[in-house]
């Protein structure tokens, strides 16, 4: 067993996008080979109406599928082809834009006026860039949990974990998507795929993903009310993990426990010719689309594939 070493830590970069919401970007629209397949990670957790509430209108997709997991509010949807739903907390939606769609995306608050959820855009290959669009909505409830021994909880949205699989299938990158919580102060090894791309998002408490002989995360030197003292950093909320190859991951939480999203998928080692929410392999095919979206001929007769 070999574990993964952290590649890079980094922090989400607060964007605007949409309408005007106010969202933290871990990765997206540069370096496409480091997160392959993956291209876009959006964190849009925020407890403001005002700074989510214009939402997502229309607006096309090619190329691509996005992968929306809300964990409280709702997220109403519709799209071009008559596709309309609400998404509520717990759910999940992986949309196949394929050859094209138009969509919007607009989120409401739950009571206390909070919208938490993130969006992953996962590439397509150049065999299925035009494939038929499709969607698939998944309630809070048809995603299985599995709690550990040591109380780890893990919420199985795609790809095989523990004996168990997630009800989303049929995707492209045949990625892994979980959720997971750890308790506090607790060392958990979670296996992973040796060669899949592979990246931890931690959204609540602390933890360290470095491996055996750093259990409490990498000493560091910190000014604490003006003196100088050595502490174990440990990565906490809005930090992106980037792991190197080895098929295990090693997780230490902190005094808080954990909860992060594991995210990996094989890469697809195709060239990528992006414009916003259009990525495809070549700058004719982003010029054709471009076409297509000018003249009416964006969204494909399904009868033509």
């Amino acid at each position: 067993m070999t574990f993964r070493p952290v590649k890079s830590t980094s922090e989400g970069q607060y964007t605007l996008e949409g309408a005007g919401v106010h969202l933290y970007r871990a990765f997206g629209f540069h370096k496409p080979r480091e997160f392959d397949p993956f291209l876009l990670f959006d964190d849009f957790r925020n407890d403001d109406p005002a700074k989510f509430e214009k939402g997502f209108p229309w607006h096309p997709h090619r190329g691509i599928e996005t992968i929306t997991y809300v964990l409280d509010g709702e997220v109403e949807h519709g799209d071009s082809l008559g596709n309309k739903g609400v998404l509520g907390a717990g759910s999940v939606q992986w949309m196949t834009a394929g050859s094209g769609i138009m969509h919007q995306e607009m989120p409401r608050g739950n009571m206390n006026g909070q919208m938490h959820g993130f969006q992953l855009w996962a590439n397509l290959p150049s065999s299925l860039k035009m494939t038929t669009p499709r969607y698939q909505d998944i309630r809070a409830s048809d995603i299985p949990e599995i709690i550990d021994d040591d109380g780890t909880k893990v919420k199985i949205v795609t790809g095989s974990f523990w004996g168990k699989r997630g009800p989303v299938d049929g995707i492209a990158a045949d990625p892994t998507y979980l959720d997971i919580s750890v308790p506090p102060n607790t060392r958990k090894v979670l296996p992973v795929d040796t060669y899949a791309n592979t990246f931890a998002y931690i959204f609540a408490g602390s933890a360290s993903f470095r491996d055996a002989s750093q259990p409490y995360g990498v000493r560091v030197e910190k000014e604490v009310n003006g003196e100088e003292i050595n502490i174990r950093d440990m990565s906490g909320n809005r930090t992106l993990v980037n792991f190197d190859t080895g098929n295990e991951i090693v997780v230490n939480s902190g005094p808080e426990g954990v909860r992060f999203l594991l995210i990996s998928g094989q890469p697809i080692q195709e060239p990528v010719a992006w414009h916003g929410p259009i990525v495809m392999n070549t700058r004719e095919e982003l010029f054709q689309a471009m076409q297509d979206l000018n003249n009416g001929t964006f969204i494909k007769d399904q009868r033509d594939h």
